[in-house]
């Protein structure tokens, strides 16, 4: 089953998920947009996948503005937006620093919601769209020394919840993605003692392609993604 779009932006865009996501979705023949504060990183994947490169603060409104004015005028406007982007301020509560924190849930929250505002902007007219949001277990528990983390994760969870119930009658599809493990990557590999105890950035990415392809009359808004070895 084809996918009904035709461009993706992915907002926040490095190694591990968003990777994966690019060569999927470009694998399917849609126009890829890879939105980062340092788009030197992500010269190999362009070259590899063919996507193209957005420099962009996500928690600057100007410069989501323009990422989205950039993104229209080199590819056409997005259908599907991605926001992958995030950021944490780890350390106990009573000595972390302020102005860390307000980065933090800035980047995680603040930044989602001026993406979505834009992508809104511009599916309502046409009935049609995307709307995912990269979350994560600290959006549904918090955890000892991450405050930041989870009041970023669980604002996202909010903005996201409130989108759907928002744009769905309008036709645009809006999930919220709990990564509910960590993410295997070349410097987190799986623990010798646990085999399979992380998930993989290309299996997160093909859950991401499944909500995409789900017919109106069956959307998901909240899936959680984990691995398969018991976590409880």
């Amino acid at each position: 089953m084809s996918l009904p779009y035709r461009t993706a932006l992915i907002v926040g865009a490095g190694a591990g998920i968003s990777a994966a996501l690019a060569r999927l979705l470009t694998a399917e023949g849609l126009r890829v947009g890879l939105a980062a504060r340092d788009t030197e990183k992500l010269a190999g994947l362009t070259a590899e996948t063919g996507a193209e490169a957005f420099p962009a603060d996500a928690a600057d409104p100007q410069a989501v503005a323009d990422l989205f004015a950039q993104v229209e005028s080199r590819l056409g406007e997005p259908d599907v937006v991605i926001y992958n982007a995030s950021a944490r301020a780890p350390g106990p509560l009573a000595s972390l620093d302020p102005e860390a924190v307000r980065r933090a849930v800035a980047i995680t929250a603040f930044g989602a919601f001026l993406v979505a505002r834009e992508a809104a902007r511009r599916m309502e007219p046409r009935g049609h769209g995307a709307l995912l949001f990269t979350g994560a277990t600290a959006g549904v528990k918090g955890f000892p020394l991450s405050a930041a983390f989870a009041m970023g994760k669980f604002a996202l969870r909010g903005l996201a919840q409130s989108a759907a119930r928002e744009l769905g009658p309008k036709g645009i599809h809006v999930a919220h993605v709990v990564v509910d493990g960590a993410v295997r990557s070349a410097r987190r590999p799986d623990p010798e003692d646990r085999p399979d105890s992380t998930l993989t950035p290309e299996g997160v990415a093909r859950a991401y392609l499944e909500l995409l392809r789900q017919p109106r009359d069956a959307w998901s808004f909240e899936v959680e993604l984990r691995p398969w070895v018991e976590r409880f």
